[in-house]
């Protein structure tokens, strides 16, 4: 007997009327026309009637900052709405943190993130506090969240490895103590030439241990930041392709496009991914601008078209730099597909891929997928295809990990009282079947 048999199910590549069983919390047949046939479908202890929606794989968060997650208003909001002073406040947040106040607002967040689907997510953790405080939470957070979400962790030294008193010793300690990647900030320590000397040092670190690298890159409107050439360079180098992501990368957006042009290439031969934050990099970039502002965000059609994966981050949740955020990676694609202008058929599809497959190839998820042999981790939403997921935000009407059932949420409806019109709407359009 099967453990969950959904059937009627509409995928992500356009096939519809899909059947998925699953046993022992795996994908073991993925059929078009599996159990439409209710006499004949096989037995299962639990059915779920996708009802011709969409079912996709869980969305995948490679972005996020879950040690400040829910502190906004400790001890004060962002009054300018800056980068640097989003960074300074949480300057000012970390000798006041506690173990038990981390623990239970990434708790919580996770809660939100099941919810709406997200059963994973690459998180940066401050290692610039020699107490390694946040590191200690978030461990104990991702063995907590284990059965339910997949939480990976970055060595994040954000007040930079090479400027920040003992933050390379601190970053070292994290990794030994079991955070998964090496990060870094090399556009925010005080030079060029330190920030060059902070990727070439990084990434030889984890080259030597065998470690997936993510650095906050040129996360900045200055043209001439241009750490992720080093970046890439040295991924080369190092022989870490495919190995290694840039985040951020908001400099591009200012960059010349001769430089653009020598640059993408680069990029590409590196395997490099790249992770863009659409809601993130729209707020904090451009501050300094009068008029025209500048949007911020770095170019994703340009390095889509150049052959290099582009993920969309969450980044922040209501916290010291956003105040905003439910966890809803719907809401990031939307803002993405706004701001990079990738409003084609493909262009859109593309977005809901950079919330989902994307995400997953760069942290390396196992399993991942609808496909026999996958991990049955899945997510019935109330939309018919993924460009009106996006456009609705739809409901997650089941969320499924490992075969089960573990969140649920209502359709979107409104009822009318209109005479000689329907009795409820459902905003998926008409004449669309």
């Amino acid at each position: 007997m099967l453990d969950l048999l959904v059937r009627n199910a509409v995928l992500p590549d356009g096939r519809r009327g899909v059947g998925i069983a699953v046993k022992d919390g795996r994908i073991v047949e993925v059929r078009e026309g599996l159990g439409l046939d209710v006499a004949a479908a096989p037995a299962a202890r639990e059915v779920l009637d996708a009802q011709g929606l969409l079912v996709s794989p869980p969305f995948v968060d490679a972005h996020f900052h879950m040690d400040a997650t829910l502190s906004h208003g400790l001890p004060r909001v962002n009054a300018s709405g800056t980068l640097l002073e989003g960074i300074a406040l949480w300057g000012e947040l970390k000798p006041l943190l506690t173990h038990d106040a981390l623990v239970e607002r990434a708790l919580a967040y996770c809660d939100w993130a099941v919810a709406r689907g997200l059963l994973a997510i690459r998180s940066h953790v401050d290692v610039c506090d020699a107490r390694l405080l946040a590191v200690q939470a978030l461990l104990e957070v991702k063995r907590r969240v284990a059965p339910y979400l997949d939480l990976q962790l970055v060595a994040f030294p954000q007040d930079g490895v090479l400027r920040a008193p003992g933050a390379w010793d601190n970053l070292t300690r994290a990794l030994a103590m079991g955070v998964d990647v090496v990060g870094g900030i090399p556009h925010f320590e005080r030079t060029m030439a330190a920030g060059a000397e902070s990727v070439r040092a990084l990434c030889a670190l984890a080259a030597e241990q065998g470690r997936l690298v993510d650095m906050h890159c040129d996360e900045s409107d200055d043209p001439h930041s241009r750490h992720v050439e080093t970046l890439a360079a040295e991924t080369v180098r190092l022989g870490l392709q495919g190995r290694v992501t840039g985040s951020h990368l908001t400099s591009m957006h200012s960059m010349d496009n001769y430089y653009v042009s020598k640059l993408l290439p680069l990029l590409a031969e590196a395997r490099l991914h790249v992770v863009a934050n659409p809601l993130i990099n729209i707020t904090l970039q451009g501050r300094h601008d009068t008029y025209p502002k500048r949007r911020g965000m770095t170019r994703v059609p340009e390095l889509l078209a150049a052959g290099v994966p582009v993920a969309f981050g969450h980044d922040c949740v209501m916290d010291p730099w956003y105040p905003l955020g439910s966890g809803d990676m719907l809401e990031v694609a939307a803002m993405g597909l706004h701001v990079a202008q990738m409003t084609g058929t493909e262009a859109m599809r593309a977005c809901f891929d950079a919330v989902t497959t994307i995400p997953a190839r760069i942290l390396g998820l196992d399993g991942y997928g609808v496909a026999p042999g996958c991990r049955a981790d899945l997510v019935l939403l109330d939309a018919r295809d993924p460009v009106e997921a996006i456009r609705l935000r739809a409901a997650r009407l089941a969320v499924v990990r490992a075969g089960r059932v573990i969140a649920t949420s209502p359709p979107s409806r409104a009822a009318l009282d209109i005479p000689g019109r329907p009795a409820f709407v459902d905003f998926k359009g008409v004449g669309l079947e």
